[in-house]
Formats: C-alpha cells, sequence, structure tokens
C-alpha cells in the first residue's frame, strides 16, 4: 500500500513581504505580498500581474463593466526585498533562541 503524504514544502514569500518580480511583463517591479496560495505555489502581490475582468452589476457592483484586478503570480518569480530594498535569495538559519529564521543571503541580515 502507498502512503501519501500532503506536506508542503517552506516557501520564501510570506504574507506581507516586500517582493520583486524577476520574470515576466512586470520584471522589475516590486510589491506587496498580499496573499499566498501554498497549494498552488502562487501569490497575490499588489499592483503586480493587472487583468480585466467583466463583470456583471451585482450588490457589490452596482454599475458593473470591466474591473482591472491583480492576477497571482508564480512564487518562483518573486525575489525577495531585504531593508537595504535589494532583492536577495533568502537562507534559513536557527537564531539565538533556537528558532528558525529567514535571513538575506546578500547582506547577511535577518528578516522578520
Amino acid at each position: 500500500m502507498e502512503r501519501r503524504y500532503n506536506k508542503q514544502a517552506k516557501l520564501h514569500v510570506k504574507k506581507g513581504d516586500m517582493v520583486q518580480v524577476i520574470a515576466g511583463d512586470d520584471k522589475g517591479k516590486k510589491g506587496r505580498v498580499l496573499q499566498v496560495f501554498a497549494a498552488t505555489n502562487r501569490a497575490l502581490v499588489e499592483g503586480i500581474n493587472i487583468v480585466s475582468r467583466h463583470t456583471k452589476p451585482n450588490a457589490q457592483n452596482q454599475q458593473g463593466g470591466i474591473i482591472k484586478k491583480e492576477a497571482s503570480v508564480n512564487i518562483s518569480n518573486l525575489m525577495l526585498v531585504d531593508k537595504t530594498g535589494n532583492a536577495s535569495r533568502i537562507g534559513r538559519k536557527l537564531n539565538d533562541a533556537g528558532k528558525l529564521v529567514r535571513f538575506s543571503k546578500k547582506s547577511g541580515e535577518i528578516i522578520d
């Protein structure tokens, strides 16, 4: 009998992180992560990957029409921006308290 585990890998971005897009139409743009979809390895980033949605009038939107909103981006196309404002790769290490924390590989500083 084969066992299947539904264990997710740790992702390098979290909700609220500042990220930079490294591939695609919005390459070079920066934005804040609004939501992370771990099951599909995608994230919703503020101001990135804007798409037009045609909507019918409803209770929330009386007018209807074309609405611009963010679509999700693959996490592999995002790079975390540290406090210095530079995009950097992310590593993990134990801090003094023995807790696993993320750190910037470029500057070496710990990311909250």
